[in-house]
């Protein structure tokens, strides 16, 4: 089971995959949203700023988010570290329902 800080980590390494994408991906990235990001198998929920391309103001609160972010993800820690190192494609895990976005 991923850890918090690894789960902090791949959020991190998403921010900078963001801010490096180029053409219709950094289009999308370049939204101004609030973002959360809950991890069910940590009962914790990363909360943030999608902002010039990039997550920014991103603290780890316990539970589930209090406020509704605009774009909010629900997944475990293990599919986000999986989803940001590549190994699972966001597309199958959404489609099985591993990864849940509200947007």
């Amino acid at each position: 089971m991923a850890t918090i800080e690894e789960c902090r980590a791949a959020l991190d390494q998403l921010s900078r995959n963001m801010a490096q994408a180029e053409g219709e991906v950094r289009a999308a990235a370049a939204l101004d949203r609030s973002l959360s990001c809950r991890i069910t198998d940590l009962d914790v929920t990363f909360v943030g700023r999608l902002h010039g391309g990039a997550i920014t103001d991103v603290v780890a609160l316990p539970g589930a988010p209090r406020d509704k972010a605009q774009i909010r993800l629900t997944m475990s820690g293990d599919d986000l570290v999986a989803l940001v190192g590549g190994e699972l494609s966001f597309a199958k895990a959404w489609g099985s329902g591993r990864v849940r976005v509200h947007a």
